[in-house]
């Protein structure tokens, strides 16, 4: 595994193969409401441990950490340290980070492990992010758990206390992975690929499964395993509702995966999209998970690679001003981002703030 030693995270390295941005909306006021995110973090929130909201486990300090990083807070800045240091307190023996018994260990190893990437510039956590990827591949869905290739789980990874993989836990993985430089071609990315195909409502030889050809929309729902779910619910065919956030989760994965953008895979989520093209709202969802929603589209839109995103009306949009407006508009006096509709933790300011930090550092120019 080649390990990255610099503060590049997926969507940046995979945007040097689909292009990359000269232009964003006023970089200014992008940057000026990134600085008064980051001294909310830093001189409100961070506890003397080094934590965000410790009370629910190491995952929000992670992506605290991964915030700070992009946000452009060096290594060595002493806030980012005392949260590094915070985060591998929570290193396993088996090389996952999560806390003791805890059943969402993929997703807090999964964002530990893009925190120690992003601050990896000199290698010194070369030892910790191999281990935690290692982890990262144990712990999916595959023959290890005696999951066959036609299993609609097969290849996917989930909170262990759902019993069962989901799309948003596996473009974590998938990222994660990405991240620290694990190939396209591993093992464990290509059985990834076959999950989130099984997710997308593509009718066709990558989901063969009941689902697509009761709503074959093209989007992305949540899980195909255990007789399915989408947390949009059902159409009245029984089939599983798409919406915007697994949409652009499932974008993001294909693409991270090595799909191109004549994939027809990659068409048909693009078209899904056009046709719900908005920031006002996660589309199918409402204001549920809205910052979830702003992170992930800003990561899957920059790893597309387009300056602008064409509608389906054939309006054309500069996608990352449109994206900052609709962030900038939302940041609260104290510098802080929270969503009214707490679902998914999103009454969380740390969270929504970190997810909001991510988003805005998709935003800004390109150096």
């Amino acid at each position: 595994m080649r390990l990255v030693r610099s503060r590049i995270v997926a969507g940046t390295m995979l945007a040097m193969v689909f292009g990359s941005s000269s232009h964003g909306a006023d970089p200014a006021a992008i940057r000026a409401a990134i600085a008064k995110g980051v001294t909310f973090l830093v001189e409100r929130e961070q506890a003397a441990d080094g934590s965000f909201s410790a009370d629910v486990g190491p995952a929000v300090t992670a992506l605290a950490v991964t915030a700070l990083a992009r946000s452009g807070s060096p290594p060595d800045d002493p806030a980012v340290k005392r949260g590094l240091a915070y985060l591998i307190s929570f290193k396993q023996p088996d090389g996952g980070i999560y806390a003791p018994g805890s059943p969402v260990a993929n997703y807090e190893t999964s964002i530990g492990l893009m925190a120690l990437a992003a601050c990896n510039t000199d290698g010194g956590l070369d030892a910790e992010i191999e281990a935690a990827a290692e982890h990262l591949k144990k712990l999916q869905w595959d023959d290890g758990e005696g999951t066959a290739k036609t299993d609609p789980a097969y290849g996917g990874a989930g909170y262990g206390k759902k019993s069962r993989p989901d799309l948003s836990n596996t473009q974590f993985m998938i990222e994660a992975l990405r991240t620290v430089g694990t190939s396209e071609n591993d093992p464990a990315i290509r059985r990834a690929l076959e999950f989130v195909s099984r997710t997308q409502n593509l009718p066709g030889p990558h989901n063969p499964l009941p689902f697509p050809e009761k709503n074959p929309d093209g989007g992305f729902y949540y899980t195909p395993a255990a007789g399915g779910e989408s947390q949009a619910g059902t159409t009245p065919e029984g089939g599983l509702r798409s919406y915007g956030s697994m949409t652009y989760a499932g974008l993001k994965s294909m693409i991270f995966a090595g799909l191109t953008k004549e994939d027809p895979r990659v068409k048909a989520a693009v078209a899904w999209l056009e046709k719900h093209y908005t920031f006002e709202e996660n589309p199918g969802m409402g204001d549920a998970g809205l910052f979830y929603y702003f992170h992930t589209a800003g990561k899957a839109l920059d790893a597309l690679g387009e300056e602008w995103f064409t509608d389906a009306a054939g309006e054309k949009h500069r996608w990352r001003d449109e994206l900052s407006t609709a962030i900038l508009s939302r940041q609260r006096d104290d510098g802080s981002w929270k969503n009214a509709n707490e679902r998914w933790m999103e009454g969380e300011e740390d969270l929504v703030t970190s997810y909001a930090l991510l988003a805005l550092a998709y935003c800004l120019p390109k150096d």
